[in-house]
């Protein structure tokens, strides 16, 4: 029987995508899809900024 790896969390995923795209990027000439990644880069990380502050406010909010 297959064995499932443990569940990533939504800034796990994000990571490692950035990660990704980063490791691309350092092989990709300069042009057209290099702006593209470079700009994905930027939305993951502007994404995980929003998701902790969202986690922050929803901390900050809940009954104690």
């Amino acid at each position: 029987m297959r064995r499932r790896s443990e569940p990533h969390t939504f800034e796990q995923r994000l990571e490692a995508q950035k990660l990704r795209l980063e490791h691309e990027l350092s092989g990709m000439p300069h042009g057209r899809q290099r702006d593209v990644v470079l700009a994905r880069i930027d939305q993951l990380q502007t994404a995980a900024e929003m998701y902790g502050f969202l986690m922050l406010r929803e901390d900050a909010a809940a009954p104690r």
